[in-house]
């Protein structure tokens, strides 16, 4: 398996970059997102690959994050989404947006992607729900997540901090929060039930 490569750009387009690595020109298709985080022409990248083999073709796909092909591949894992469409979901939604789609059941927002109509985001929503909980949640750099000792008021804190990172406001995040305060004692699992909160308002 190719897990990353490291070259210049020679060339970008819509949905794909090439990349010259030693004398050899790497095509890669990908997303939106990484076309436009990928260099100018000319300039050093280096990003995180797959290679598809089928039968009739072999397809390299880059991506500008770990957490980019991470997610790529549990899009692919999800019956009905092909690589494709996978690319489609990381265009049209940033990592952030998607994760908190399938956390809270968002169904809405992750059909507004290319190809995916809404029985198919209802089934990314419920085969990804238990892998994005096991995943990486955004958690600002000082946080603690999943440490059971922790004082309850301390998690709140840290759980608040953690979803105005995600993007919601400090009220937003507050309101969240008071719901599910009696739920859960430690960070991670405030974060979770607040998410699938702030889903359902």
């Amino acid at each position: 398996m190719i897990d990353f490569i490291e070259g210049t750009i020679a060339d970008k387009g819509h949905n794909e970059v090439i990349v010259n690595a030693g004398g050899v020109g790497f095509l890669l298709q990908c997303s939106m997102t990484t076309v436009s985080d990928a260099p100018a022409a000319g300039e050093k990248w280096h990003c995180y690959t797959i290679l598809n083999v089928r039968e009739d073709a072999m397809e390299l796909y880059g991506f500008s994050t770990k957490q980019e092909r991470d997610m790529f591949r549990r899009l692919c894992s999800v019956s009905g989404v092909g690589a494709k469409t996978a690319l489609g979901v990381l265009s049209a939604l940033s990592l952030k947006d998607l994760s908190v789609a399938i956390v809270t059941g968002d169904v809405t927002s992750l059909a507004r992607a290319p190809g995916i109509g809404k029985k198919t985001a209802q089934r990314i929503a419920m085969e990804l729900k238990d892998k994005i909980e096991q995943a990486d949640v955004s958690i600002p750099a000082g946080t603690t997540a999943g440490v059971g000792t922790q004082p309850a008021a301390s998690a709140e804190k840290e759980a608040q901090a953690a979803l105005q990172a995600l993007g919601y406001t400090a009220a937003e995040a507050a309101r969240a929060i008071n719901l599910v305060r009696d739920k859960a004692t430690e960070t991670d699992q405030l974060i979770m039930l607040a998410l699938r909160q702030i889903g359902s308002l």
